[in-house]
């Protein structure tokens, strides 16, 4: 089924005044996804913020068993977070706090390691004694690997990693596979079970068009008793005596009681959304925005992209030569046009001494158009022509 652009351009009301290419930061939410964020906030200066909790469990259910859906998961193997990172953090440390490492075991990782990710995992050597080793391909991993981790779609290139085969070197091993999905999820179709993982993390506020302070964290079901997290409270641990507790039987042990109550529910809203145009829909018309920026783009002189190898998504990065990424990005602000940079801070692994240490990053969704596209063409045209 192909998308009605226009449709839903009109319940997205910022697509009015700005050409928003910037959904790998944080996408345009839709009018419905506002109005029931903004309804909740108001019933809790209403009746209290508790009471308001109570009143929207139905809504936070549906949240739950809406993100369980676009995995093909159960939503007892969904938590509730509030960022990609919070949730890679607290899977990572309950493996750690499971006992699950001894020093000198491998963590296997590829080149599209995101740094709150990466971050993580040297704590882990400092504190634990574990190594870190970057892989190329599953046929690399380290046959002494206890963890392999791996990126979906980096923050920085358009390349779509191959993770086909991951799976059944860590189910041979008795090992887990853990997926970062924060720039997958909402653009691309993403199965947990086609993928094999046992853990997989993901943010609202990216591609899924959902609030800020939102996120989602998938745990396999054969895998959450074998993690306790740090960090439990009242909600995701019950207090039975004065000495003894017990964590949540599902995945709700890896959540906290605080949180935005509204925030979760628009990011209910937004999934329902993405399910109801189809993702297969959405990712076709994203590969469409996408692919003609990219065919613009290397179609200019001085302007290189930086795809990296493979299939590649709804995010394009590129440089101009002798023009900071910077300057192209504010002269696209300019012209109502946003878009972003990466630097080599959110990727080192990747972006090493011998790669651009900052590219220009735009990244259309479904509701952009070839005419906004068109636009950021020009910018850069003439920021190529000096």
């Amino acid at each position: 089924m192909s998308i009605d652009v226009d449709a839903l351009r009109r319940a997205t009301p910022a697509t009015a005044t700005v050409a928003h290419l910037n959904n790998a930061g944080a996408a345009l939410a839709s009018q419905a996804t506002l109005a029931a964020t903004i309804a909740h906030l108001q019933l809790e200066a209403t009746i209290g913020g508790y009471e308001a909790a109570s009143a929207a469990q139905e809504a936070l259910t549906l949240t739950r068993t809406s993100i369980a859906r676009l995995l093909n998961a159960t939503p007892g193997e969904i938590a509730l977070t509030t960022s990609d990172s919070q949730s890679f953090l607290k899977a990572f440390w309950a493996l750690v706090h499971s006992g699950w490492f001894s020093p000198g075991d491998v963590v296997a990782v590829d080149r599209l390691s995101y740094n709150s990710h990466h971050l993580a995992l040297l704590q882990a050597v400092s504190s634990h004694g574990i190594r870190v080793e970057v892989v190329n391909s599953p046929v690399d991993i380290d046959a002494a690997a206890r963890l392999v981790a791996y990126t979906h779609v980096g923050t920085h290139s358009g390349a779509v990693n191959d993770v086909s085969g991951v799976a059944a070197i860590t189910r041979a091993r008795g090992i887990p596979f853990f997926v970062d999905a924060c720039q997958s999820v909402g653009q691309l179709e993403v199965d947990v079970e086609s993928l094999g993982c046992d853990v997989l993390t993901g943010t609202g506020r990216k591609w899924l068009r959902a609030p800020r302070g939102t996120g989602f964290l998938y745990v396999r079901d054969v895998w959450i008793e074998r993690l306790e997290p740090l960090g439990i409270d009242g909600h995701s641990a019950s207090w039975l005596a004065a000495d003894r507790y017990e964590v949540n039987a599902d995945a709700t042990r890896f959540e906290e009681f605080e949180c935005s109550v509204a925030a979760r529910i628009g990011m209910g809203v937004a999934v329902q959304e993405l399910l109801t145009l189809g993702v297969a829909s959405v990712a076709e018309r994203v590969a469409v925005v996408a692919g003609r920026l990219r065919s613009g783009l290397a179609a200019m002189d001085r302007v290189a992209l930086h795809d990296g190898d493979g299939d590649v998504c709804g995010i394009v990065t590129f440089t101009v030569d002798g023009v900071a990424p910077d300057a192209v990005a504010a002269a696209a602000q300019r012209a109502a046009i946003n878009i972003n940079t990466s630097t080599a801070a959110w990727a080192r692994v990747d972006m090493d001494g011998t790669k651009p240490q900052q590219k220009i990053r735009a990244s259309p969704h479904a509701y952009n158009t070839e005419a906004e596209v068109d636009r950021l063409l020009e910018v850069v045209a003439s920021a190529a022509s000096g």
